[in-house]
């Protein structure tokens, strides 16, 4: 399935580094002119409302858009309710198919807002699942905001319905829910966005700090529109024309290669914030691609906030994966009843951020819990938040001071190792193995031990002065903590394009020899460095997989000293937080087995390797994923594998290759939908190929193809 839009919780990565270079969130307008106390005590116990009504009952309806398009809504009811009562209703709003592969889900987080007194509804987008119409032809098209705003109006007006409207979601659930939410239609009237961000060029999966990336999602996604509805999986041509034969989105992105009107139309950065009124509550983890979103919604925008920041990956906190999870939904259901409810019960008066941080722990890829220790906040940046800046030395230290005027030219040099960066993981998320194989392909700088526990919260900054000896080059700037023992993990890092060092709608390439001064934000992140540990930065071109490599061999220069010398800074915080926030215990809601049984996952997989040819210099990274969900209807199967290859000495020369299927076994029938994937590059152009295949009962009934050459944009 889909690691970055789905709907079903994820356990982390687990993976296995096998290469030859290895070492060893009165009533809600009563809150609108009150500020919150700038004072924080400890927190008292938070409590939840409990059950109100004894189950849920699902029921199936369509919303009818002003086309005569009709979407199919999944209605989770009250059980026991009375025939009179009334109940606002939460929108969660997909295209990941409500009826199979997003109903576990649906029921977990559904269930435990339904028998407090809600009506959920999961609406599959246009041309998607149940819904009728085309498919749209990528995330968060207008045809989907305009749906939405539709969809959010019906809901406030049905029978059952109180009138306001809240909507939720993870990942693509809470980007629309951001998205609706700056368009402001009138029922809606909170939302909650999970592991989301407003800012699609830099940080949405396409392109990671500006640069590209492609994953299982392009996979994933572009297999699940060719999917017909369930139950019946029609295959006549009307119902695959439509879907079938739709165009794969990955094409699309990749030809938008810069930052420009095709990602801002959908985005609230940076330009934006100051319109967004909707009460929102934030949530994300530390090692979530998302995350950024949580401190910018804190700084910028005027609306009601509330967020949570915890140590996870891209997943519910109540099944947060590593853990400590949280049981969130209580938290919700509060802030649903203040906003949607008007119920006075406290949760504006509480501390506006409540952040986990996490202290060190070895490189493990299986770590199952993050240590650390929860602290509230009234805003971003914290309380008592100053900055201490690190000089990058000849050394290769990191001092407090600079280096002596005398120093001024002094420079170091690092020949461009493409195949660099697996040991940092896949989209600055997911558990990382030990730094010291990619840090022996990067320039390092440490400190000295450090002599008392730093805490820091917030953004790291890292400022370089560089050259290269090519026209196009990143650089890639690595937080870790170095252990007495030597080992490293990794903690933040970001990625920088060269080209896009004045504007990422307008980059231009660089003149070889000539000095930049090269800002880089890292992404947010929470650290406590023990007594006796070091603080390293460590600076490279090439982050891949995570990132498309850079066309050119080179060699790039750092210089260190002199004016504006290269420096990290950090944003250092009280170990001792101001209040410490508490969770209530996390409640287990009872899914129907006549509905969905679930097991296994595509994302993270359960097999990945690395190899690395000594004699050719190439490098080979292979993944393989597989799950299964049981429905009262038959059995579906999804498969997805993946492999990157590199060649060090040719870096133009990059590939992935990707097959998929799903497999839909029902009485008497047996289908799979299946697609390849191959994406190749050269120094002018990248050459893609994408090919969709239905059989049933083993006999081809639809196949077709995609080629594509799209030039490269200073990618």
């Amino acid at each position: 399935m889909i690691r970055s839009r789905f709907n079903i919780p994820h356990s982390i990565l687990r993976f296995l580094i096998l290469s030859a270079l290895a070492m060893l969130c009165v009533g809600p307008l009563a809150h609108a002119g009150r500020a919150q106390s700038s004072v924080l005590s400890d927190a008292k116990q938070k409590q939840a409302p409990p059950p109100v009504y004894p189950g849920v009952k699902k029921m199936q309806a369509w919303i009818p858009m002003k086309d005569g398009v009709r979407l199919a809504v999944s209605l989770f009811m009250p059980e026991g309710a009375s025939a009179n009562e009334k109940f606002p209703a939460i929108l969660s709003y997909l295209p990941y198919r409500k009826d199979d592969w997003s109903l576990y889900g649906d029921w977990q987080q559904m269930a435990y807002f339904v028998r407090r007194g809600y009506v959920g509804a999961r609406v599959d987008i246009r041309g998607t699942g149940a819904s009728e119409g085309n498919p749209p032809d990528r995330e968060y098209s207008d045809q989907e905001l305009e749906d939405g705003r539709e969809v959010i109006d019906w809901l406030s007006k049905q029978s059952w319905s109180s009138g306001p409207v809240g909507m939720f979601g993870i990942s693509w659930g809470g980007f629309n829910s951001i998205q609706l939410a700056r368009l402001n239609p009138p029922a809606l009237k909170a939302i909650i966005a999970v592991c989301a961000t407003e800012e699609l060029f830099h940080d949405d999966i396409h392109y990671i700090d500006n640069l590209m990336h492609a994953d299982e999602f392009e996979l994933g996604m572009d297999l699940m529109l060719g999917l017909t509805r369930a139950p019946d999986f029609p295959v006549d041509e009307k119902a695959l024309a439509t879907r079938f034969d739709a165009d794969p989105w990955f094409a699309l992105y990749l030809k938008h290669q810069r930052d420009g009107e095709f990602w801002r139309r959908a985005s609230l950065a940076p330009d934006h914030y100051a319109e967004y009124k909707v009460p929102t509550f934030m949530i994300g983890g530390f090692i979530d691609g998302y995350r950024d979103s949580i401190p910018r919604f804190l700084e910028n925008v005027k609306a009601p906030l509330k967020a949570l920041l915890g140590p996870w990956n891209h997943s519910w906190p109540n099944d947060a994966d590593p853990g400590p999870s949280v049981e969130w939904r209580g938290d919700a259901v509060r802030w649903w009843d203040y906003w949607l409810k008007g119920e006075q019960n406290g949760v504006m008066d509480e501390p506006r951020f409540e952040v986990y941080m996490r202290h060190w722990y070895p490189p493990d890829t299986n770590l199952a819990t993050v240590p650390g220790d929860w602290r509230a906040e009234n805003g971003f940046p914290a309380a008592n938040t100053r900055t201490e800046k690190f000089y990058l030395g000849e050394s290769h230290d990191l001092t407090n001071v600079a280096s002596p005027a005398a120093n001024a030219l002094a420079t170091d040099q690092l020949k461009y190792v493409p195949s660099t960066g697996i040991e940092a993981g896949f989209w600055w998320g997911d558990f990382t193995a030990d730094q010291r194989p990619i840090d022996a392909f990067s320039l390092v700088y440490d400190s000295e031990p450090l002599a008392n526990d730093t805490a820091i919260l917030g953004w790291p900054k890292v400022h370089l002065n560089v050259s290269a000896s090519a026209p196009l080059a990143d650089w890639f700037a690595r937080l870790s903590d170095v252990a007495p023992d030597g080992s490293v993990t990794l903690i933040t890092g970001a990625g920088q394009s060269g080209a896009q060092r004045d504007l990422a709608s307008n980059p231009t390439e660089l003149k070889p020899g000539q000095e930049y001064a090269l800002p880089i934000e890292l992404h947010v992140t929470s650290w406590v460095f023990p007594k006796g540990h070091r603080v390293r930065l460590a600076i490279s071109n090439a982050l891949w997989p995570m990132i498309w490599p850079t066309p050119y061999s080179m060699t790039t220069s750092l210089r260190l000293g002199g004016a504006d010398a290269s420096r990290l800074d950090l944003p250092i915080v009280p170990v001792e937080p101001p209040a410490r926030p508490t969770f209530e215990a996390i409640a287990n809601e009872t899914i129907p087995a006549s509905e969905v049984e679930w097991s296994g996952e595509t994302w993270p997989p359960h097999i990945w390797t690395v190899t690395h040819d000594l004699l050719t210099g190439t490098t080979h990274v292979f993944w393989v994923g597989d799950d299964q969900g049981k429905f009262n209807f038959g059995v579906m199967k999804d498969h997805e594998q993946m492999s990157y290859e590199i060649t060090d000495a040719n870096p133009a020369v990059s590939s992935i290759h990707g097959e998929a299927f799903t497999s839909v076994d029902i009485p008497n029938r047996a289908l799979v939908w299946s697609v390849v994937l191959n994406l190749k590059s050269d120094q002018k152009n990248f050459y893609y190929h994408f090919e969709r295949k239905l059989t049933e009962n083993g006999r081809v009934i639809r196949e077709k193809k995609w080629d594509e050459t799209i030039a490269r944009d200073h990618q």
